[in-house]
C-alpha cells in the first residue's frame, strides 16, 4: 500500500538563502524570468568544497545572487564540482560560469552535447524546419506570422557560453556527494539521458525535472527531430524507474517542493499521460485535427501566448507516439498541417 505524496519543508528558502534538507544537503532556489519562476538548486558538502546541483539561467541577476550564494550558504567554500541532471537552460545556464571558476562539469554526453551544440546554433531568424515544423503542427496562423517575423529564442539567450571538456555521467554507475554514494539513473522523455541520483542510504533522490510532485515537466517534439516518441521514452523511463522507488525517499526535485511518496506520484506521472491519451482517443474520433486542435484535451485549460509553444509540441509529442503505435493516421490539409484520424 503506498502512502500520499507529502512534503516536509513548508518553508521555501529565500533567494540567497538555504535550507537543509539532510546532513551536508542545502536546498536553494534560483528565480526564472518565466511562469514556472524558480529552479531548486542542491549543495552537497564535500571535503574539499561543494558539489553543486544545477544552476540557473545565465542573467545578471542570476550571478549577482550565486555571488550571495557563495559567500553565504557556502561560507565562502570552493565549488568544486558541478553536476547538471539535464541540458535545459534553467539547469545548465550557468555551466560554463562555474567552469570558469574552476569547478569540474559533471553531466550525461548527451545533455551536454545538446548544450554544447544549442549554444553554438544561434539564429536571427526562424530557420526553414522550423517553420516547417510549425505548418505541420496547425499553428495559428497568426502567431505563425508573428513568429516568422521575430527573431526567436536562442540558447545562447540565457545559457553562459560553455568552454570545452566535461566528465561523463554514466548509467548505472555511481557518483560521490555530500558524504553519500549515489546511484546514477537516466530519465527520458522531458529530456534524453536525463540523470537522477539515489542515495544508496535509502532516504534521498535527486530527481530534477524527472521527479515532480504537483506538476508534470513538458514532453515536446521539436523540429530538431520531428518524428521523435518522447511520450513513450517517458512511460518507459517511469516504468523503469518506479520499482526503485520507496516510501522512505525524500526527493529533491527540480521544482517546486521537495516530496515523500514516490511510489505513489511514480504511478501518478504515467496514468496522468494514458488518460490523457484516452481524451485525445475521444477528441480525435470526432474528426480529423492537427496537433494545435488538440488542445483542450490535452490540457483542460486556457492556452495563453506564454504557454502556446510548450503546449504545441507537447500535443505533437502525444500525436507522434500516437502515430508510432499505429492508432492514427495522418494527412495533409490544405494549409498545410498534418491532420489526424484514428485508424
Amino acid at each position: 500500500m503506498t502512502h500520499p505524496i507529502r512534503t516536509p519543508f513548508l518553508n521555501i528558502p529565500a533567494d540567497g538563502e538555504a535550507v537543509e534538507v539532510a546532513p551536508g544537503v542545502l536546498w536553494l532556489r534560483i528565480p526564472l524570468p518565466m511562469a514556472l519562476d524558480h529552479v531548486n538548486i542542491y549543495a552537497l558538502r564535500d571535503e574539499d568544497g561543494w558539489t553543486v546541483v544545477d544552476t540557473g539561467v545565465n542573467s545578471r541577476r542570476t550571478i549577482a545572487l550565486w555571488e550571495k550564494i557563495l559567500d553565504g550558504p557556502l561560507g565562502g567554500a570552493p565549488v568544486t564540482r558541478l553536476v547538471v541532471t539535464h541540458h535545459h537552460p534553467d539547469h545548465v545556464g550557468l555551466a560554463g560560469w562555474f567552469q570558469g571558476r574552476g569547478a569540474e562539469l559533471h553531466m550525461t554526453r548527451t545533455a551536454w552535447l545538446f548544450s554544447r551544440m544549442l549554444t553554438l546554433d544561434e539564429q536571427a531568424q526562424a530557420t526553414d524546419e522550423q517553420v516547417q515544423f510549425w505548418i505541420d503542427a496547425g499553428m495559428d496562423a497568426e502567431v505563425l506570422a508573428a513568429r516568422r517575423a521575430e527573431r526567436p529564442f536562442n540558447f545562447a539567450d540565457i545559457v553562459y557560453p560553455m568552454p570545452l571538456g566535461f566528465t561523463r555521467l554514466h548509467e548505472d554507475s555511481t557518483i560521490k556527494m555530500g558524504g553519500r554514494t549515489w546511484d546514477i539513473r537516466f530519465g527520458h522523455g522531458h529530456a534524453p539521458d536525463h540523470a537522477t541520483f539515489w542515495s544508496r542510504e535509502g532516504d534521498l533522490v535527486i530527481g530534477g525535472d524527472q521527479l515532480l510532485a504537483t506538476i508534470s515537466p513538458n514532453i515536446g517534439v521539436y523540429a530538431t527531430e520531428p518524428g521523435a516518441d518522447p511520450l513513450g521514452d517517458w512511460m518507459n523511463a517511469c516504468e523503469a524507474l518506479q520499482p526503485h522507488a520507496l516510501e522512505t525517499h525524500l526527493v529533491l526535485p527540480g521544482h517546486k517542493l521537495p516530496f515523500t511518496g514516490l511510489p505513489s506520484r511514480m504511478r501518478q506521472l504515467i496514468d496522468n499521460h494514458h488518460r490523457a491519451l484516452a481524451r485525445l482517443r475521444d477528441h480525435i474520433a470526432k474528426g480529423p485535427c492537427s496537433a494545435a486542435e488538440c488542445f483542450p484535451p490535452l490540457f483542460k485549460r486556457k492556452i495563453d501566448g506564454g504557454t502556446y509553444g510548450l503546449a504545441l509540441v507537447e500535443a505533437v509529442a502525444h500525436l507522434n507516439h500516437m502515430h508510432q503505435l499505429g492508432q492514427v493516421t495522418r494527412a495533409r490539409r490544405a494549409d498545410g498541417a498534418w491532420a489526424y484520424s484514428l485508424t
